[in-house]
């Protein structure tokens, strides 16, 4: 497989263009370009200049794509080989370590010996994109198995060379990878001319993998799981809300596969619904409830939560805590009038069955329903359902998904816990 190449071509921005790179973003659009000069393939690496010849850094090109440069380095000392890989993942490996431990152990927590199995078992986002400086690739740790997600051609030509660093960087803590399953099977790789491919990278293992988060443990499906199996993303907003469950009657919705649901059951809750579309995450949630020990406290239905909450307002349902966390509503900016459509005739629903003073934990994945839109659609939504919203608290994803503050695409969840009372 092909992994760096370097060319001699040069792409030249057109006057007053650049704006987002110069403010430290990652991409290049079509038409900010004037010209490339020198041959290249698609997937090299280029170099990138302003329109004045003043040197912006390092890229790779893709005529396929209206990203038609992805930078990798702004430094002219800093090329783009393989010890600028090497040097990425371990960044974001030893990022995540700082991160990641402290937030489930505490602060005072001392791994020293422990180190190699802490952080063996640890679940986490290894790389995410841009916000780790190389653009277009995903790697989830599932314990001791990484899934790939790669949209980029030029990453993905660096794939082998990628993941043969991870190995090499977590090695180091002893930490030892017995499988890797690609999982770039996304519409969005036709966009960059690339096919879509899902199965194993080396040698095949049993894709049911065991972790545990929260004190909850999952089989993690990471061959036929949605995205790369599971939504890490999630682990600490999933923790905040289940800590104001003890007790309660619990509507989970959109569980996947059970976890915001099984959270709040292991912490307390007196009952849970969980409720999902789709029959294998239903099948995975319950075998997750019995593999927890919650089966008599968690019950899941598998229904379409748009038909099925009208149904519980009707049959006079209430609950003292709603969850909402639909998959994303808008995948672009073309569909968001659409999308704030659904967003708000869910919170209406879900804001109708809460009880007097209940809560009501909802979210957004798409960095397309940006916060302030966001929230917006939420007091609208409140306005229509003759309710009062309180705020108990606002979340983002977890801090092993960063967010690069010149990459708006790395800022994507957005988390609000409200109280819920009548209008006064």
């Amino acid at each position: 497989m092909e992994q760096i190449i370097i060319s001699d071509a040069k792409v030249i921005l057109k006057k007053g263009e650049g704006r987002t790179i110069k403010a430290g973003g990652a991409w290049i659009f079509d038409n900010e370009i004037n010209r490339v000069d020198g041959d290249f393939e698609n997937g090299d690496i280029i170099t990138v200049h302003d329109h004045d010849g003043y040197f912006m850094g390092y890229g790779f090109i893709n005529t396929n794509s209206k990203i038609r440069v992805r930078m990798m380095s702004r430094r002219k000392e800093n090329p783009v080989n393989e010890e600028l890989i090497e040097k990425r993942i371990r960044n974001a490996w030893e990022y995540r370590k700082a991160v990641m431990i402290p937030s489930i152990y505490g602060t005072g927590f001392e791994t020293k010996e422990a180190d190699s199995d802490v952080l063996s078992k640890l679940s986490c986002r290894l790389v995410f994109g841009e916000a780790d400086f190389l653009p277009g690739i995903t790697i989830d740790k599932f314990s001791d198995v990484l899934v790939i997600e790669s949209l980029a051609l030029g990453t993905d030509r660096m794939k082998s060379l990628i993941l043969d660093k991870c190995r090499e960087v977590l090695a180091k803590d002893n930490v030892i990878i017995r499988g890797i399953f690609e999982r770039s099977d996304a519409k969005v790789r036709e966009q960059e001319g690339l096919q879509r491919i899902k199965g194993f990278i080396g040698e095949p293992f049993d894709t049911k993998v065991l972790i545990e988060e929260n004190g909850v443990k999952y089989y993690v499906d990471v061959e036929n799981g949605q995205k790369t199996g599971f939504f890490l993303d999630q682990k600490n907003n999933r923790r905040a809300i289940a800590s104001l469950c003890k007790g309660k009657k619990v509507l989970d919705c959109f569980t996947h596969t059970g976890s915001f649901g099984l959270n709040c059951a292991k912490a307390g809750a007196k009952s849970v619904l969980a409720v999902d579309a789709s029959d294998l995450g239903c099948a995975q949630a319950e075998e997750n409830a019995r593999l927890n020990g919650l089966e008599d406290i968690i019950k899941f239905k598998c229904a379409d939560v748009f038909d099925l909450l009208p149904d519980l307002e009707k049959q006079g349902e209430q609950y003292d805590v709603v969850i909402l966390d639909p998959p994303a509503f808008t995948k672009s900016r073309a569909s968001i009038k659409k999308a704030v459509t659904g967003y708000r005739e869910i919170n209406i629903r879900g804001m109708k069955l809460v009880k007097n003073g209940g809560l009501l934990a909802t979210c957004s994945c798409s960095h397309f329903m940006d916060e302030e839109l966001f929230a917006k659609t939420i007091k609208e939504a409140a306005r229509s359902a003759h309710k009062q919203l309180r705020q108990v608290e606002f979340r983002q994803q977890a801090a092993d998904h960063p967010i690069l503050w010149s990459n708006d695409a790395s800022y994507y969840l957005k988390f609000y816990i409200f109280q819920v009372t009548e209008e006064m």
